[in-house]
Parts: structure tokens; C-alpha cells; sequence
């Protein structure tokens, strides 16, 4: 990456192709690139490899940054389905809403949602931190496996359905649990986790304000009354 340019490449995607720009960014010339126009098309800087810088001036569609290991991605709007799904490393930031399963499956990483996200959002995360501004929608955390999801304001039903070892910060009402999912005591630690978390996604509440939800731990082990 020493390498490389430290002029900003734009590309406008209404003369440019989605393949084209993600051609330049999987073998990228520069530290940062600026995509104009994106018009809600799919798979916008999906696959990232690279430490690079990637701002998208407008709406994405479906899996936004999906994929991402080591990118620093901004949709300067909402994005559609399975924005950051997969993620590996790096830094994913939508400035406005996001559609369903938001940060599905992600490995690692940060994906700030500063407005709401739908239903799903961090289904089946295996490690990734995934941090929201505003609500949530149903079945979020479902099957979550580890990282860490903070909701700053309230969570639909289902909330962590069936999870693992994640754990689950959120600030406003949960309209129900999932399977497994309690509420946990907040001790000292998790205030401080929380804080960093908060801070790395820019806000500034108040770590007192949230609760803290995760695994009772039944569903470990296989009995005859979890069969079906």
C-alpha cells in the first residue's frame, strides 16, 4: 500500500460499470476511492482485500461491502439487504437506514447502522461488532455465535433467538426475547466494552442507560423436549 496514490480516484457510476469499480478496488492504485451515482446498485465495493478508503455518495442495494477484510466503506445514504454481510475485518458505516440481515454471518470487523436497521441484523454473527443508532426489527442476533451487538434505540421480537456467546447491548425495549436469550447482569466490564464500542461508532450515550442480553445456555446440549 506504500505504494500507492494518495490521490482520491472517482468513480461515477453512471458511466462506469459495478464490475468495473470493483476491478479497481480488488487490485486497487490508490489509498481512496469516491463512487458517484451509485443509484442503489448491488454489491457496491463487495469483496475488499485492501486497507483502502471507499465512500459511496448515495443509496446501495443489496450486500453493500459484503465480504469486506480490511476496507474502510461509507454509503453516504441507506443500504439495502446484507450490507457488510460476511465481513471480515475493517469498518463499514451507513449513514442512513439499513435493510434486512445487516451484517449477516460478518467474522470480525465494525458496521456502524447511525440510522435504524430491519429485521435479522446480525444474523449468525461469528465475531463481528455491529453497532446501530437507532431500532431494530425482528429475529436480530438470531443464531448469533459471538461479537457484539449495540442497539441505541429499541429491538422487535425475537431478539436473540437461539444465540451463542454474543452479547447484546441495547438501550431502549426489547418487545420479546427469543429462545435462550435472557437478560444478563451489566457488571463493570461490559460498561467499559461498551463504551469503546460507542465511541469507535461516534456516539455518546451513556453506557448506565443499557441493558445487556445473552445465552441461558440451554439449548447446549441435545434433550428430548428441544427435539422439535
Amino acid at each position: 500500500m506504500d505504494a500507492l496514490t494518495r490521490k482520491t480516484v472517482t468513480v461515477d457510476l453512471s458511466v462506469t460499470s459495478v464490475r468495473e469499480l470493483n476491478r479497481q478496488l480488488h487490485a486497487p492504485a490508490a489509498r481512496a476511492y469516491e463512487v458517484l451515482h451509485p443509484q442503489g446498485a448491488h454489491a457496491l465495493a463487495a469483496g475488499l482485500k485492501d486497507p483502502v478508503t471507499v465512500d459511496i455518495r448515495g443509496h446501495a442495494g443489496y450486500y453493500a461491502a459484503g465480504m469486506n477484510d480490511g476496507g474502510t466503506v461509507t454509503v453516504h445514504g441507506s443500504a439495502g439487504t446484507g450490507v457488510a454481510e460476511n465481513m471480515m475485518s475493517g469498518t463499514v458505516r451507513v449513514t442512513g437506514d439499513a435493510s434486512q440481515s445487516a451484517g449477516a454471518t460478518g467474522h470480525g470487523g465494525l458496521l456502524v447502522i447511525e440510522g435504524s436497521a430491519s429485521m435479522r441484523c446480525g444474523i449468525s454473527m461469528k465475531g463481528i461488532d455491529i453497532v446501530v443508532g437507532g431500532d431494530i426489527g425482528p429475529m436480530s442476533a438470531f443464531m448469533a455465535q459471538a461479537g457484539r451487538l449495540v442497539v441505541c434505540g429499541e429491538a422487535g421480537d425475537g431478539l436473540g433467538d437461539s444465540i451463542y456467546e454474543a452479547r447484546l447491548y441495547i438501550r431502549g425495549k426489547a418487545r420479546s426475547l427469543g429462545a435462550d436469550c435472557v437478560e444478563k447482569p451489566m457488571r463493570d466490564e461490559h460498561g467499559r466494552e461498551l463504551a469503546a464500542l460507542l465511541t469507535a461508532a461516534g456516539l455518546g450515550h451513556d453506557p448506565a442507560e443499557f441493558r445487556r442480553y445473552g445465552s441461558a445456555r440451554t439449548l447446549y446440549h441435545f434433550t428430548a423436549h428441544n427435539e422439535y
